[in-house]
């Protein structure tokens, strides 16, 4: 038969100090009235802290609470929760760690292939001009191959396609007309002189940018900046003149694509094209590239005729198929180091575009001299030297900024 009982201890037990409980203090025992409890007899219970007892049903053993400290004890909440706390944060830069490694080593295949698209560009399209003496013809197939490239892009969606206005291209079509113009002056230079020095006067450019920048812009260059444009005029002039190459159709080229290159970033800031998220850079270069297609189309009819058919490359002596893969190499490697190009500024700074650049220039002009076998001097390798270590001067200052005047 089962029955219920209340075991306790006397409330006057201390905290601290256990006594050993005898007859002078018994052990009352209350239970039902059918329950039979014998006499008491004397009891001698060891020394215990202080606990609270429960006598559950008969079939139930006897169990006490341990002394040991609970969950809820703030020694244990307060390692439990550092333990957390030290975990989440080594899980945390793991993750940051793998992330920028995974950033760094797309970059670094970005630019590599920004490296290598130019350096295929450049030889192939070389090859081609030097065949076919048609650098209008070849401008046109470049700017064809990129347009259908971009059509299918838009087409297949693998690019969201724009939604341009009219005032947009309006806007847009100054732009188109200098682009079209550089790269018609750099292939007019490439089939006249080397590789090599055609980017070796194009390291130019920042001088005709300061120069722009401050008529039309009104942006006045710091000492810093005239200080770097000084070694970069210098060794392209040291370069020009111990130039095996050297031809003024050359020079003169080269120097007229700096000056369109130029222009074209310099209206880009005047012209203040409103850009919204359908219009980034590379959809702006997308853009640009039909119009200047449009552009070259009827000069390069009117002017050079149409000399990239097969009876008319043949009766030049040049083997047709050649021709027309090592166009298409070059007209792909054109629009795409551009395009990785946009890329690569989209993730880094400004002044670290103009350094890959200015790499980019020397990779060009050292490969091309050893694929090509163009004789260099020692004088003409210093000149180049000079200008290519202004051009770097210059992308590094160019970001520093003249002090306020005070009053």
């Amino acid at each position: 038969m089962q029955s219920s009982a209340v075991f306790s201890l006397s409330p006057s037990l201390p905290l601290l100090k256990p006594r050993r409980l005898s007859l002078r203090h018994p052990v009352t025992v209350t239970a039902s009235s059918n329950l039979n409890v014998s006499p008491p007899n004397v009891v001698s219970v060891p020394p215990l802290p202080r606990r609270s007892w429960r006598l559950a049903s008969s079939d139930s053993p006897l169990r006490a609470w341990s002394g040991l400290p609970s969950v809820s004890s703030p020694s244990l909440d307060t390692n439990r929760f550092k333990t957390a706390a030290t975990a989440v944060p080594e899980n945390a830069e793991e993750g940051e760690g793998s992330g920028k490694m995974t950033k760094v080593l797309e970059l670094g295949l970005l630019f590599a292939m920004w490296y290598l698209f130019n350096i295929y560009f450049n030889i192939y399209n070389k090859q081609v001009l030097k065949a076919l003496h048609a650098p209008m013809t070849v401008t046109l197939v470049q700017f064809a191959v990129g347009s259908v490239l971009i059509t299918f892009m838009w087409a297949l969606n693998l690019y969201k396609r724009p939604k341009i206005s009219a005032a947009q291209l309006a806007a847009i079509l100054p732009l188109a007309v200098v682009h079209t113009l550089g790269n018609l002056f750099t292939n007019m230079s490439l089939g006249k002189v080397s590789v090599s020095f055609t980017h070796t006067i194009k390291a130019m450019e920042p001088f005709f940018s300061v120069v722009l920048s401050a008529m039309f812009l009104g942006e006045v260059p710091t000492p810093w900046v005239i200080g770097s444009i000084i070694p970069i005029v210098g060794g392209v002039a040291l370069a020009s003149v111990t130039e095996v190459s050297f031809n003024w159709a050359g020079f003169l080229s080269a120097m007229a694509s700096n000056l369109t290159n130029q222009s074209r970033n310099v209206l880009s800031k005047k012209v203040m094209v409103k850009k919204d998220d359908s219009l980034d850079n590379i959809t702006l270069f997308s853009i640009i590239t039909l119009m200047s297609l449009f552009l070259m189309a009827p000069v390069t009819f009117f002017s050079e005729g149409i000399k990239f058919t097969p009876s008319y490359i043949q009766s030049a002596g040049v083997n047709v198929q050649q021709i027309y893969t090592k166009s298409l190499i070059a007209a792909l490697c054109f629009h795409a180091y551009q395009q990785v190009s946009y890329m690569i500024l989209a993730r880094v700074s400004p002044v670290t575009h103009s350094v890959g650049n200015c790499v980019k220039r020397v990779v060009v002009i050292v490969s091309s001299v050893i694929f090509f076998k163009t004789p260099v001097s020692p004088v003409n390798a210093f000149g180049t030297g000079i200008a290519l270590a202004g051009v770097f001067l210059y992308s590094r200052v160019k970001r520093i900024k003249p002090k306020p005047k005070t009053a």
